[in-house]
């Protein structure tokens, strides 16, 4: 599993050219975009903040990099329970649970010690090899709370 950013984009663009996927601008610059991020955004939120930075992507391309990544295990696609898939790079030592308002659609990231620990117990009670987790919580937020 990879642990730092630096060396998640080292890997992905060794992965894209092993797989036999050509370099281009907009897989690039969605890539870099990706690695700036601290939590999880959809398709349209990273091609915004691609027009943003003055890169003109199309967000068919998007979502065709961002197919091919979550193919090859370099992004993980995060479902929050509103129908809109989010995206972050599989990077260990971010790993991060969400927390959604329901009110404004807000995602943010959460750790916790305890929770990874109860979590680290399950496999042996439940017999499985858990590969992956998430952790959802909904509710509302202090903001929409105060309005």
């Amino acid at each position: 599993m990879i642990k730092r950013v630096e060396d998640w984009l080292a890997t992905t663009e060794t992965a894209l050219r092993a797989a036999g996927h050509r370099a281009g601008g907009a897989r690039a610059a969605l890539i870099d975009e990706l690695a700036r991020g601290d939590c999880c955004r959809s398709a349209q939120e990273l091609r915004d903040a691609l027009l943003a930075r003055g890169r003109s992507v199309g967000i068919a391309s998007v979502y065709r990099v961002l197919d091919t990544l979550v193919e090859l295990r370099l992004v993980q696609r995060v479902e929050v329970g509103d129908g809109i898939s989010r995206f972050e790079p599989a990077i260990q030592s971010a790993h991060h649970h969400h927390v959604v308002c329901d009110d404004c659609g807000k995602v943010e990231p959460f750790t916790d010690v305890s929770l990874e620990r109860a979590i680290s117990v399950l496999p042996a009670q439940l017999g499985y090899d858990i590969v992956a987790h998430e952790v959802v919580l909904r509710g509302e937020c202090a903001d929409c709370r105060a309005a």
